[in-house]
């Protein structure tokens, strides 16, 4: 439990007032009571429950009162609320480097099972898009809640040269954002590329974007939508990944990053070679920091599905931190009406 304006506990303090007030008021009735009755048959009068219950409504105002006091400090806790997002981004490697078989029963393969699997769990409302990058990135398919259509696009990868780990992540955000032409956002190497990763004819007229400067939010505060990058290669192309995270954390977009296979992760090279591949993990980790995301390392198709389980329940629910103060204030107001329907009722003032 946090306070979202601490300072006004300091009006808690009223409360040992008031406990001053009811006691001198309680002393000074005692006294009168005693200068004008007998006190014996007073007390026999009135019973012994009686002495007890009389002060039930004023400590019911009391602690009434001390939560709306507590109220106006707004009271907040985290708690597990439905999320409000619905489009994910799925942006994968079809690098020639997929093809390594340190992931069972190669890196490919199991990326396509694993994120069918991720598909096949999401709400059946929530939208999925899938952006397919190597050296370019292009959009596989459009957001849609079509899980034959998804399937399909995974099954339809062709492994290509080049890892573009930016462009992948520019073009996802052009896909949460159609009306927006992010190579005008000061990267022009993707400017200069996006053309061909969108398979526009250099006589087609460019679609209508926005060219005038964004509204920069935090990072992380864009709930509609968010992006998962899987990736098992070093960027070799594209825009740099840490200027194309910063595109995203402007945008309040936050990107997920996964980092797929091991150090024993080779392919066939020339003269029968063999080429080391791995991804860049401070990268990564870096692109997720940026946006308010999180970096997962998959070593194994299991871990890549665990990844995939995790980010689900995180898609799904969120923790947030979330004002309760009407909880405290709805409380009070009953504690207040309670004290005060009882007095009523116990002076024989009702009926």
């Amino acid at each position: 439990m946090t306070f979202l304006a601490p300072f006004m506990l300091g009006l808690l303090l009223v409360v040992p007032i008031l406990v001053g007030v009811y006691v001198y008021l309680l002393n000074r009735k005692k006294r009168t009571a005693v200068r004008y009755a007998n006190l014996a048959l007073v007390k026999q009068a009135i019973g012994p429950g009686a002495a007890v219950r009389r002060h039930v409504p004023p400590a019911l105002f009391l602690m009434g009162a001390m939560l709306a006091l507590v109220a106006t400090a707004r009271p907040a806790t985290v708690l597990t609320l439905v999320s409000e997002r619905s489009l994910v981004v799925l942006a994968m490697d079809v690098s020639v480097s997929m093809r390594a078989n340190d992931v069972a029963p190669d890196r490919i393969t199991a990326a396509r099972a694993a994120a069918k699997a991720f598909i096949k769990d999401m709400p059946d409302t929530m939208r999925v898009a899938i952006v397919a990058f190597a050296g370019s990135a292009m959009l596989a398919q459009p957001p849609t809640t079509e899980r034959e259509l998804l399937n399909a696009a995974i099954d339809g990868f062709v492994l290509q040269r080049a890892t573009a780990i930016g462009s992948a992540i520019i073009m996802s955000l052009e896909t949460i954002f159609p009306g927006v032409d992010f190579g005008q956002q000061g990267l022009p190497e993707y400017r200069r590329s996006r053309d061909r990763a969108s398979a526009r004819s250099l006589d087609q007229p460019a679609p209508a974007t926005e060219t005038a400067p964004l509204t920069v939010m935090a990072p992380g505060s864009y709930k509609q939508a968010v992006v998962i990058l899987l990736t098992d290669g070093q960027a070799t192309a594209g825009p740099h990944p840490v200027a194309a995270a910063r595109m995203a954390a402007d945008r309040g977009v936050r990107v997920f990053t996964v980092g797929l296979g091991t150090d024993a992760g080779v392919i066939p090279g020339g003269n029968g070679q063999s080429i080391q591949v791995q991804f860049d993990e401070e990268t990564l980790k870096t692109v997720a920091d940026l946006t308010a995301g999180k970096y997962y390392h998959a070593a194994t198709g299991a871990d890549l599905s665990e990844v995939y389980r995790e980010l689900t329940t995180q898609l799904i629910q969120e923790r947030e931190l979330t004002e309760v103060s009407f909880l405290f204030a709805a409380l009070a107001a009953l504690l207040i009406v309670g004290a005060g329907g009882l007095s009523m009722l116990w002076s024989n003032r009702l009926g």
